[in-house]
């Protein structure tokens, strides 16, 4: 008996009750976890082992993810570097920087966007929009 794994099941277990926003910032990783530590008052921290690592044309990519597990909740965030080297985590959405996948616990309009107007305040930063699960293509590049 053959099990195959069901991509499309597994993605929408993973993205159900989330959040993505897209951020463009053309600064490194670091310095911008250093900014939302800094100015928002978060504690993003580098997670090696849930790194994403794609192969293209005979190279293999990695993808740096931050996390920052909120106090008294469920609620994780995740920053991902959606470049590396020339190469996206998500292509169809080349321009921007960075994508903030809010996590493990239900996010109400208002927390998205006081979150989008805090990010927006800090300087390196010239966009935040939140980005639709319709409009992602690779969802599965997110999934770690």
């Amino acid at each position: 008996m053959k099990l195959k794994l069901d991509l499309d099941e597994l993605a929408s277990d993973f993205f159900e009750e989330t959040r993505l926003l897209g951020i463009v910032a053309p600064v490194k990783d670091y310095q911008f976890c250093w900014q939302l530590n800094n100015f928002l008052r978060f504690d993003f921290r580098i997670n090696n082992e849930i790194e994403i690592q794609l192969s293209k044309k005979q190279r293999k990519y990695f993808f740096g993810v931050y996390e920052y597990p909120e106090p008294n909740s469920s609620l994780v965030h995740y920053l991902y570097n959606n470049q590396f080297d020339g190469e996206y985590l998500l292509p169809e959405f080349k321009h921007l920087d960075f994508l903030w996948l809010l996590k493990g616990d239900a996010v109400d309009n208002d927390m998205l966007h006081d979150l989008i107007g805090s990010v927006k305040n800090i300087n390196a930063v010239q966009l935040v929009t939140e980005l639709t699960n319709e409009k992602i293509k690779n969802k599965g590049h997110l999934i770690f």
